[in-house]
């Protein structure tokens, strides 16, 4: 795929569920232990770790024990306006 174009849900799926995994080893954690730390089940953290898929509840938990849940606090969060031309971009700077 191009990186200049945006990634579909499937691709953000398993890039995530990629990432958590990754941070789990990194921490050396087995899945069991995840699981008993997070309160997520064994085969809620295994269907994750191989389909992507997972409540966010459990998403959230699991991101707790990773040390990563701030990552989900900059989740659609409002954009800063992009100027539409240079035209309007020297206007503003201008004004400020």
């Amino acid at each position: 795929m191009l990186s200049f174009l945006p990634k579909n849900p499937i691709e953000v799926m398993n890039d995530i569920k990629e990432r958590c995994k990754a941070r789990r080893k990194a921490l050396n954690y087995t899945q069991k232990e995840l699981s008993q730390r997070s309160g997520v089940s064994l085969g809620s953290l295994k269907r994750f770790e191989q389909s992507g898929e997972v409540s966010l509840r459990s998403l959230l938990r699991i991101a707790f024990v990773l040390e990563c849940l701030e990552d989900f606090e900059k989740v659609c969060l409002p954009k800063e306006k992009m100027p539409k031309s240079i035209k309007e971009l020297l206007d503003d700077v201008k004004t400020k």
